[in-house]
């Protein structure tokens, strides 16, 4: 018997890595017939001291998660793909991702890079996938 995935989250972070992702995870749905949830957290973390500086970071980091939503939303759509959730939070990707997320669309696997934007904090406190494959209640495929 054939395991079937519904509700598939793919994390996107503009990285080459979450493209390779993305693009296995229009694959997996396609096969499964699923619901496609492209999420984005918006880590404010990275840049919460210059933003006492400059409040225009926030609001640049918000656009450029729609734009890169928007972006993917139709990369899926012009493969046919048409059950499809955006989600951009806000906060740790490390929790957002495995936890809220996963949760809040009821997903039964999650597709995420290998490695993304953010060289520092990987090597400082480990990568986001990592974290995701350790905290998730659902599948997850880590792709290179």
């Amino acid at each position: 018997m054939r395991y079937e995935y519904k509700n598939i989250l793919v994390a996107i972070d503009g990285s080459e890595a979450s493209e390779t992702a993305f693009n296995k995870a229009l694959d997996i749905v396609k096969r499964n017939d699923a619901h496609l949830i492209i999420a984005h957290v918006v880590d404010f973390r990275s840049f919460a001291y210059a933003e006492s500086f400059d409040g225009t970071i926030s609001n640049q980091a918000e656009d450029y998660a729609k734009d890169l939503i928007d972006s993917y939303v139709e990369s899926a759509k012009e493969v046919g793909i048409t059950n499809i959730s955006r989600c951009i939070e806000y906060g740790s990707p490390r929790v957002k991702i495995a936890k809220d997320i996963a949760e809040t669309f009821k997903v039964d696997l999650i597709i995420c890079g290998a490695t993304g934007m953010n060289a520092v904090e990987r090597f400082l406190i480990g990568s986001v996938s990592e974290s995701i494959t350790r905290h998730a209640s659902c599948d997850v495929l880590v792709v290179r």
